[in-house]
């Protein structure tokens, strides 16, 4: 069989290992069963800042007369993007998991990590990947107002971006906390906007993250009794919920 015409598979991950581990996996075959060639070794960094994770390709060795191998499972090759050119989203998960899982691992954090495709919502531009890490108690992973979330969520932003050329739009979660805060804030919101039109006074809400003070502006934009602005400065920057005369 030419090596043109035989299955082939590439994969990228934190490590060449793991790279040949996670094909052999899709391929469902063992490694006497492929050819591998490494075509990047990649380099480490702190964090895997600064360094690029590693590519392997995994091609089906010919059967020489026995029965061919089992049919791998359909997966689109994992090309290398080129600086500002789009990733298909299949490879975008695979990098982002894989990056959220070498952190962790880094950090002696042992738990589960889901990654997937989200939906844009309103006026963003793409949809997000979606990482979900569960398992124990993780409320460190949180930290307080969910600074050490925010920092794990940026270094993975920053890591991905670099490995795919171009900015890259990830949202993590940690044992379903932003739903659950998210959930809060709209109870807020609600609750704070009835007392600004019972009390005919503005209410001042805590300073909050610019993505939080957006659910609690998206919460109330079609409330005809009241108004949203945010003021102050970061860090301190705070909605405010105005009723309408």
């Amino acid at each position: 069989m030419d090596m043109e015409h035989r299955a082939n598979l590439e994969i990228i991950a934190p490590s060449k290992d793991e790279a040949i581990r996670k094909g052999l996996e899709q391929l469902g075959l063992s490694r006497d069963q492929v050819d591998i060639e490494v075509l990047d070794e990649g380099s480490g960094g702190l964090f895997g800042l600064g360094g690029r994770q590693a590519r392997v390709r995994l091609t089906v060795k010919p059967a020489d007369g026995a029965a061919p191998p089992a049919k791998p499972t359909p997966a689109r090759p994992a090309q290398p993007a080129a600086a500002g050119a789009p990733v298909d989203t299949e490879n975008l998960v695979s990098i982002t998991q894989a990056t959220v899982e070498e952190l962790l691992s880094h950090m002696d954090v042992r738990a589960q990590v889901s990654a997937y495709m989200g939906e844009a919502e309103g006026d963003e531009p793409e949809a997000p990947v979606m990482v979900d890490i569960t398992g124990g108690d993780l409320s460190f992973l949180i930290g307080r107002q969910a600074e050490t979330l925010q920092a794990l969520q940026l270094i993975t932003r920053l890591i991905v971006g670099k490995e795919v050329g171009h900015a890259a739009h990830i949202i993590i979660d940690v044992e379903n906390y932003r739903k659950r805060r998210e959930d809060s804030l709209r109870q807020l919101a609600q609750r704070m906007a009835q007392q600004a039109v019972s009390s005919g006074r503005r209410q001042n809400l805590e300073p909050m993250s610019p993505a939080e003070r957006r659910i609690i502006h998206i919460a109330l934009r079609d409330n005809p009794e009241v108004t949203t602005e945010s003021t102050g400065e970061e860090p301190r920057r705070k909605v405010v919920i105005v009723p309408r005369s």
